[in-house]
């Protein structure tokens, strides 16, 4: 007697052999009905297993966006081991390289962050010929950026600097008789010509730096756009002089990236998009390096699926929020809108105090800002109008 086949078994072989008419799983004049996922995946399987060899077909087309949109989605849906697998079946199969590693191509396209994204997922099957083009893509992309986000950036930042650092406890020698006497005049006595101070301002604190920053970055596939985001800030972050910087790189492994922050494109190569997730490692190796808590204000930028010890890491969130660290969970920093996310660890981390939200480049710079003069971070986002995860309004 044969075992059923459960609706499960006829969904995955479904997905593997295309849903031809003879592929017996179902009755003649029925067809099995996938969810909007599955047809997603079928339709990228399609894309390359349905088109006979050397044959651009499939549903891929010519055009270079839509090649990048596929490529996004085998990140999406499949483990990098497999992912990789399919690219380079790709590049025999469909003859990729004539679309993305020709120089003659990437001199011609329109580049964005998706496609930056896509370059430096695919650098290691790129052909000798054009990684040189695809860095120069990747250049004109951070290049663009850093006009747009630098200047904001730095004037937030510095501007919060200015405040963290005012001492309105100050030591005699340490007044700034200036600014005193400027914040006091409400209080001139005319008659004895005498002016009563209700509020002493001392000069700065001088410090080798006023803020330690740390980015603690997940590679895994589904970040692309927050990889390249989080990496042109680090680069802005580490030039200014009162702050420390430090980019750390994590999927199973940890990658402390902050000898590239002189220049961003460096950083971005030294990211590996793909592989699992073990938030956990990349928390302990942070915490590893943290040497100022109270001073320190790290951003998690990760979707929060972990792939490693789940209880060891809201343990060690626990550890560096007890600590002083004033930790973030940024659950994307792209425009790419609302972004998938675990909502068990978001909440979880609510319940630790720890924000967990998605924000766009251009609220990036207030955020950091929030962030250095010590502000409420949940309430800044929400006045923001970002939707704080984990908190019961998501």
């Amino acid at each position: 007697m044969k075992t059923p086949i459960t609706e499960e078994a006829r969904r995955r072989w479904r997905l593997v052999l295309g849903g031809d008419e003879a592929d017996g799983l179902c009755a003649e004049g029925q067809s099995l009905t996938l969810n909007l996922d599955d047809r997603r995946m079928d339709d990228a399987l399609g894309g390359l297993y349905d088109a006979e060899p050397g044959a651009r077909r499939g549903g891929l087309g010519a055009s270079a966006p839509r090649v990048a949109r596929w490529l996004a989605d085998l990140r999406e849906f499949f483990p990098s081991s497999v992912v990789r697998v399919m690219q380079e079946d790709a590049m025999e199969r469909l003859d990729l390289k004539r679309l993305l590693f020709e120089p003659e191509m990437l001199e011609q396209i329109d580049p964005d962050v998706h496609l930056v994204g896509t370059l430096l997922s695919l650098r290691g099957v790129m052909p000798a010929a054009a990684k040189e083009a695809a860095r120069a893509v990747v250049r004109r992309v951070v290049d663009d950026l850093l006009r747009r986000l630098e200047e904001p950036t730095r004037a937030a930042v510095t501007g919060s600097l200015s405040r963290a650092q005012r001492n309105f406890r100050p030591r005699p020698s340490e007044i700034d008789w200036d600014r005193t006497i400027r914040a006091n005049l409400k209080t001139w006595q005319p008659g004895p010509r005498t002016l009563i101070p209700e509020r002493l301002i001392g000069h700065g604190r001088r410090r080798r730096s006023l803020r330690d920053i740390v980015l603690c970055l997940d590679q895994s596939g589904s970040m692309a756009s927050s990889v390249v985001y989080t990496g042109v800030f680090g680069a802005v972050l580490a030039s200014l002089p009162a702050i420390e910087t430090r980019v750390v790189a994590f999927d199973t492994e940890v990658v402390d990236l902050s000898e590239h922050l002189d220049d961003p494109v460096d950083l971005l190569y030294g990211i590996q998009l793909g592989g699992g997730t073990d938030i956990n490692r990349a928390l302990a190796y942070c915490q590893g390096v943290i040497r100022r808590p109270e001073q320190t204000v790290m951003v998690l930028v990760s979707d929060l699926y972990e792939g490693g010890n789940e209880r060891e890491m809201l343990a060690r969130a626990r550890s560096l929020k007890e600590a002083g660290v004033q930790l973030i969970a940024l659950l994307a920093l792209s425009d790419d809108g609302s972004p998938s996310y675990d909502h068990g660890v978001a909440r979880a981390l609510a319940a630790l105090h720890i924000p967990a939200f998605a924000c766009t480049p251009d609220q990036f710079p207030g955020l950091m800002a929030a962030a250095i003069r010590g502000d409420d971070v949940a309430a800044w986002a929400g006045a923001q109008g970002l939707v704080v995860r984990g908190s019961g309004l998501a």
